[in-house]
């Protein structure tokens, strides 16, 4: 028994979950469908509201209805009332006041009343009153029914009405009783009473006029509201839909021709179709498409010449620069042999030249770049080489402004599918952004990675970003103090490249910085191709301090660069374990 009763608990409770399951995905649903569809929500709003009025209108119609039935009904049962009572008084005149003659006395002049009420309905004024059952009484309701002299059902007759017709007032009241007849069912009745004068004992009339026929009227009449209502509502919520459509066809038709511009359409264009409000917003919608049409090609046409431009100028320029190049090494080769300072500016003939063919070579890998010309040699490498790799590369800038580069990596392979080749410049890149403001502090690189995504950190502690200089350190030849002198010498592009170069391995380049506690730039690439990335292995704003001196196996340790970057190049694992050797 406690096993079948457990059984059942268990269904009860796994059925009321699933009812709360589907009513919360309706709910969704629902809420959803509000929120995106304005004809839903006209439609549904209009009927709302509707249902509302139809309700108060019902209400009123049916209580006026109601209100109408009774009152005529009432009129007609006094005026009968009061030709019964004149029968009543006419048989009842000179009643004895003996118990047994005064019962017979009612019982006769009760038929009397009965058979007489067939002729009396003929009268047009009275004939709406019904049919009636009479009671004649005599006494006062101080005292028990079965003790009354009465005749007919005085038991239906309220205690109350009997009060105020025993004070000689003629009243009514409707009343419901219990009507064997009906079985167990109630019927409710219209009650008049009257008293009857001219008689020696005190003698009260009552009439009871049943409301069936009224009650059936009436609902009738609510049946009727009930189904009026039902179909006016489907035929409001039918034509609001119908009108609402078609207002929101055209807007989604505009919604839809907006979104196909958007993507890249620009001769989409939407249908006019009359004069109307909607016509002149199709014909400005493509008033505005044109418009926009053409300046998005004058653009495209400017930014091609710009391109080619760009591109034609740095190749033209190549060879003069190669002329002067060679002119300059023979002078910078002879400079011993010149005064002090004809061999200076020997010198910085040579540094610029440098610096010019640096900033021509970014200038074509830019036209590259924004011509879309450049392609992903995508393949699977680890990442921890690959730093090691451009940590290498910039000792040289970090020893001369006095900076150290420490590099902390995990045991394990970092491994992704990127092009080696842009990876390591946009590393370098950032590695001689972060040694040119890192005012001779150290230099922190984080390399880790997830299921998903592969990052590395490159932290400085130097000047650091002012706010909102984190959304422009990425545009080309900005700078965050333009009077700062250039350590490096760096071109201006450096920045603008690592950042075309991480969206074409469909990463994320990202910076953060405050002023003079340094800058953080965080480079996130998925390990493979094509697939989202997810959430990145690094914080930013980073977590500080990192931990230089640790355990070997300590997942924390940090690497420092020349001997990192040798030992990778070499391919000689057995030296991985050498750490904390300066980049000078």
């Amino acid at each position: 028994m406690n096993d079948g009763q457990t059984g059942f608990g268990r269904r009860a409770v796994d059925l009321s979950r699933r009812l709360m399951s589907f009513g919360r995905r309706r709910v969704v649903a629902f809420g959803e469908l509000w929120r995106h569809s304005l004809q839903f929500r006209v439609t549904v709003s209009t009927l709302a509201l509707s249902s509302a009025v139809v309700f108060v209108l019902g209400m009123v119609l049916q209580n006026q209805i109601t209100e109408r039935l009774l009152d005529t009904k009432k009129r007609a049962a006094i005026a009968q009332t009061r030709a019964v009572v004149s029968t009543a008084e006419g048989e009842l005149g000179g009643v004895d006041t003996d118990p047994d003659a005064l019962q017979q006395r009612l019982t006769a002049a009760l038929k009397k009343i009965t058979s007489s009420s067939t002729a009396a309905t003929q009268d047009p004024g009275i004939s709406a009153a019904g049919a009636f059952e009479p009671v004649l009484a005599s006494g006062n309701s101080e005292r028990a029914t079965g003790d009354s002299i009465a005749a007919g059902p005085y038991e239906s007759v309220p205690l109350r009405l009997r009060k105020f017709v025993e004070s000689g007032q003629l009243t009514w009241q409707i009343h419901t009783v219990a009507d064997p007849a009906n079985g167990n069912g109630r019927t409710t009745y219209l009650i008049v009473g009257a008293p009857v004068m001219n008689t020696v004992s005190q003698i009260q009339l009552y009439l009871l006029f049943p409301l069936n026929s009224e009650q059936n009227t009436v609902t009738t009449v609510q049946n009727t509201l009930l189904v009026g209502g039902l179909v006016l509502l489907l035929l409001l919520a039918g034509i609001t839909n119908l009108v609402t459509r078609q207002v929101v066809r055209p807007v989604r038709s505009a919604a839809t021709a907006a979104e196909r511009f958007a993507g890249g359409d620009l001769d989409e264009r939407l249908v006019v179709l009359g004069e109307d409000d909607l016509a002149r917003l199709a014909v400005s919608y493509n008033e505005m498409a044109a418009s926009i049409q053409r300046q998005i090609r004058q653009l495209e046409e400017f930014g091609q010449l710009q391109r080619r431009f760009t591109s034609d100028v740095s190749h033209e320029l190549r060879t003069p620069l190669t002329t002067v190049r060679m002119a300059a090494d023979v002078l910078h080769a002879s400079r011993e042999q010149f005064p002090a300072g004809l061999s200076r500016s020997t010198e910085l003939l040579v540094d610029e030249l440098d610096r010019f063919e640096a900033l021509l070579g970014d200038l074509l890998e830019i036209s590259r770049l924004d011509a879309g010309v450049e392609e992903l040699a995508a393949e699977l490498v680890d990442l921890r080489t690959i730093a090691r790799r451009a940590i290498e590369q910039v000792r040289v800038i970090a020893g001369n402004v006095g900076s150290d580069i420490e590099l902390q990596v995990p045991d394990s392979e970092v491994n992704a599918e990127v092009d080696a080749r842009r990876l390591e410049r946009v590393l370098r890149n950032l590695l001689a952004n972060a040694v040119d403001h890192s005012e001779g502090k150290p230099v922190r690189v984080r390399v880790a990675g997830n299921d998903s995504a592969v990052a590395v950190t490159v932290r400085d502690y130097g000047v650091g970003l002012r706010p909102g200089e984190a959304d422009l350190v990425f545009n080309r030849f900005w700078r965050a103090d333009p009077s700062r002198n250039r350590r490096t010498g760096g071109t201006g592009l450096g920045l603008a490249i690592s950042h075309e170069d991480t969206r074409l391995h469909g990463g994320m380049l990202e910076a953060w910085g405050e002023p003079d506690r340094g800058a953080c730039f965080r480079l996130t690439l998925p390990r493979v191709q094509g697939e989202p990335i997810g959430e990145s292995p690094l914080a930013l704003p980073p977590e500080d301090p990192m931990v230089i001196d640790a355990e070997p196996d300590d997942p924390r340790r940090i690497e420092q660069g020349p001997a990192a970057g040798g030992e990778a190049e070499a391919g000689d694992r057995a030296r991985d374990e050498q750490r904390h050797e300066e980049v000078r």
